[in-house]
C-alpha cells in the first residue's frame, strides 16, 4: 500500500471510475467486425479504407454518446473530489472517450475538474502521454502522482509514465489487479486517507 498522503496531483479515468458506463463494446465490435481480441480503437485506426474507418468510428460515437446521458457518478466520488480540492490538490480527467460525450458526463454529473484530456487530445491510454503531459505542466515528478482508473489500460499506462496507479474495483478483483500499487472498492476509502 502507498502512502496516499505523499501523492501531490490525482489523475482519473472517466468510464467506470468518476461515472456508470454501459458501453457494451461486444456488440460494438460485431458491429465493425473488430475481432475480441483486438483493442477497439487501434483496430479502427487499422483500417485501410478512410469510408470504412469513418463509419466504425461514428458508430463508436454513437454508443458513446447514447451511454454518456446515462451516466450517473459514482459513490463516493462527490466526497473524494470535495476532499482533493479543499486540500488544493490538482487534478485531472484522462479518458478513452472522445471529448464530446466525456463532455456530456462531467457535465450532467457536475464533476469539477477542470482539465480534460481525451483521444482527441492525446494518444489513447495505455499510451502514457497525457499522463507525461500532465506531470510537466504541473511541475510535478510522476512518481508523485496517481492514476485512478478500474481497466488494465489505466494502469499499464500509470506503469509506462512511471507514475503510481490505483485500481477500483466494482465486484470481483480482475486478474489485472496486482500490477495496481493500490486497490480500492469504494472511494471512501481514499478520502478516510486524505483526512
Amino acid at each position: 500500500m502507498i502512502e496516499i498522503n505523499n501523492i501531490r496531483g490525482f489523475i482519473f479515468d472517466l468510464d467506470g471510475t468518476l461515472v456508470s458506463s454501459k458501453l457494451n463494446f461486444a456488440l460494438i465490435r460485431k458491429q465493425i467486425n473488430c475481432p475480441a481480441d483486438q483493442d477497439l480503437l487501434t483496430f479502427i485506426a487499422n483500417i485501410g479504407c478512410d469510408i470504412e474507418k469513418a463509419n466504425a468510428l461514428a458508430h463508436v460515437h454513437q454508443h458513446e454518446l447514447d451511454d454518456a446521458y446515462d451516466a450517473i457518478m459514482l459513490p463516493g466520488v462527490a466526497n473524494l473530489l470535495d476532499t482533493l480540492h479543499q486540500k488544493g490538490i490538482p487534478t485531472a480527467i484522462v479518458t478513452r472517450n472522445f471529448k464530446q460525450a466525456a463532455e456530456i458526463k462531467m457535465r450532467n454529473n457536475q464533476i469539477n475538474i477542470s482539465t480534460l484530456i481525451t483521444r482527441d487530445d492525446a494518444p489513447a491510454k495505455p499510451d502514457p502521454t497525457a499522463l507525461i503531459q500532465l506531470a510537466h505542466q504541473w511541475q510535478i515528478p510522476t512518481q508523485e502522482l496517481i492514476y485512478v482508473g478500474d481497466y488494465v489500460y489505466d494502469i499499464d499506462a500509470a506503469i509506462n509514465a512511471n507514475m503510481r496507479s490505483c485500481l477500483y474495483v466494482e465486484g470481483n478483483l480482475p486478474h489485472y489487479a496486482h500490477k495496481a500499487d493500490m486497490v480500492v472498492y469504494h472511494f471512501d476509502q481514499l478520502t478516510e486517507k486524505l483526512r
